[in-house]
């Protein structure tokens, strides 16, 4: 039998030696998981998770054999052509990394996009390193695309096994049942094996799903700070979000029939803060939810024409995503909690 169907931990190479992830107090680290493809409307979950590595201190821990785990047909590396020969390729990368807040306080961060074989494996050799490392809490990371409108906050929806560590985040609340992500299997398994485990999803206007959308990272990362404590830095990506925002305004503002859709989101969206404390639902609202379809052509013409700009806001602070993920607004939009 192959060695790596015999032992799990075979599917990941640990650095040597292992940076120090314990806090000054002795406490474990939180394990951030922020895995890309199935669930990460407006690339956020990339956006974020590459974010916090490039704005933090970080240390690679661990590398996984995407050969094991990736099928490559159908996402496929990129390959780069010189017009003479292949000169190289951008092959896909899942790891971890030990990252330090702003306070000086490790936690671990695996990212990267999502396995799309042997996910029980996986899950074994994460729990494996969880138990190496001391992991204390496990954290993940999704974004969803939802009719709500680009002029208001980003919001977050949470679950997790420890209701009160989620404090105030709003709940899904409703039984379901629903595909599942690796990233979902994850929790379970880390869960049953006696990991506090929460989920954080942020939701991304349903029209801007396949562009850049920093404003979703922005509270994906402020929600982990609520969650797990961490001092977590967001300024470079509020400053992206607010550069989109007055993009997309611009374009709101000189076509009415995307207005009177925009206008309608708010009125949706501002109902539902006032009833917030009714336990009202994004997924349940009374009214009519005006779809992706509405925004019709005009808006579909000026994403295609301003893409560029929009992949590029922010550059400075975090590189593209992978434009290969497979999350669209007919993926997970009013499926997936997670």
């Amino acid at each position: 039998m192959d060695e790596r169907q015999d032992d799990p931990r075979k599917l990941y190479d640990l650095e040597f030696p292992a940076p120090a992830v314990y806090g000054a107090d002795g406490d474990g680290p939180v394990l951030i998981h922020a895995l890309e493809g199935y669930a990460d409307a407006g690339h956020a979950v990339a956006l974020a998770a590459t974010h916090l590595r490039e704005a933090l201190d970080s240390e690679l821990v661990a590398t996984f054999n995407t050969d094991e785990l990736i099928d490559y047909r159908s996402r496929r590396p990129m390959i780069s052509f010189s017009g003479v020969e292949f000169d190289g390729i951008d092959m896909h990368k899942l790891t971890v990394h030990a990252v330090r807040d702003n306070a000086g306080v490790p936690f671990l961060l695996l990212d990267g996009p999502e396995p799309d074989l042997r996910w029980e494996q996986f899950t074994t050799a994460i729990t494996a390193l969880a138990e190496r490392f001391g992991v204390s809490q496990v954290v993940g990371l999704n974004s969803i695309p939802m009719a709500v409108p680009h002029t208001r906050p980003a919001s977050i929806t949470a679950h997790g096994n420890d209701s009160d560590a989620l404090g105030d985040l709003n709940r899904w609340g409703n039984p379901m049942k629903l595909p599942a992500s690796a990233s979902m299997l994850l929790e379970l398994r880390l869960g049953q094996a006696g990991y506090r485990t929460a989920g954080l999803s942020a939701h991304v206007p349903h029209y801007l799903a396949q562009a850049n959308y920093p404003g979703a990272s922005a509270a994906l990362i402020q929600a982990i700070g609520k969650v797990a404590g961490l001092d977590l830095p967001v300024a470079a990506l509020e400053n992206a979000a607010e550069q989109m925002r007055e993009q997309i305004d611009g374009e709101v503002a000189s076509n009415a029939e995307v207005a009177a859709v925009v206008t309608s989101l708010e009125n949706q969206y501002d109902a539902y803060m006032r009833a917030k404390n009714e336990q009202a639902s994004l997924l349940a609202a009374d009214q009519d939810v005006p779809s992706g379809d509405e925004l019709g052509a005009e808006f579909e013409r000026f994403l295609a024409e301003h893409a560029a700009e929009f992949d590029g806001l922010g550059d400075g602070a975090f590189p593209e995503p992978d434009d290969e993920s497979d999350t669209g607004p007919d993926d997970t939009q009013g499926r997936d909690p997670s």
